[in-house]
C-alpha cells in the first residue's frame, strides 16, 4: 500500500482535506503535515516536514495544496531529492511523472476544482516514470 505525505496551507486546508478522503476511498494512507485548519498560515512551516518524509522515504509521494500552488511548489524544491511539479491539469500531472519522476504533486487550490484535482492526483498515482532518456536528465537536478 502506497502512502501519501500531504501538506497545504490556509489555502489549500479544504482542498486537501477532501482529497483525504478521495485517497482513503482508493487505498492509500497518509501522513498530514498541516495545515490543519483555513486560519492564516504559513506554507514553508507544513512543506519541509512534508517533502522530508518523501525525500527520507517515509512516504512514496507527496501532494502539497496552495493558493496558486507556486509558494508551495518552490518550498518542497528546496529540498535536493525532490522533484515537485505544480499541475493543473492532469497531462501536466502525467507528463511530470512520466519524464520527471516527480514525487511531489502541487495543486493551486484556488484555480481547479475538487473534480479536477481528483483527475489530477489520479493522473499523478497513477503513472510510472518511462526512465531512459529521461533518466538522465534528473539525475542533474540535484546541486550535491
Amino acid at each position: 500500500m502506497k502512502k501519501v505525505a500531504l501538506s497545504s496551507d490556509h489555502a489549500g486546508y479544504e482542498l486537501k482535506e477532501k482529497l483525504k478522503v478521495y485517497l482513503k476511498e482508493q487505498g492509500f494512507t497518509f501522513d498530514d503535515f498541516g495545515s490543519f485548519s483555513s486560519e492564516s498560515s504559513d506554507y514553508p512551516d507544513y512543506a519541509h516536514p512534508m517533502a522530508d518524509a518523501v525525500e527520507n522515504g517515509n512516504c512514496d509521494f507527496g501532494i502539497s495544496v496552495c493558493g496558486s500552488g507556486n509558494g508551495i511548489n518552490m518550498t518542497v524544491n528546496k529540498h535536493q531529492g525532490i522533484r515537485a511539479a505544480l499541475c493543473w491539469n492532469k497531462e501536466i500531472s502525467y507528463l511530470a511523472r512520466l519524464h520527471n519522476d516527480a514525487n511531489i504533486c502541487s495543486l493551486p487550490a484556488r484555480f481547479i476544482s475538487y473534480n479536477e484535482a481528483v483527475e489530477i492526483v489520479d493522473s499523478f498515482i497513477k503513472t510510472s516514470f518511462e526512465g531512459g532518456r529521461h533518466l538522465r536528465r534528473i539525475q542533474k537536478i540535484p546541486t550535491k
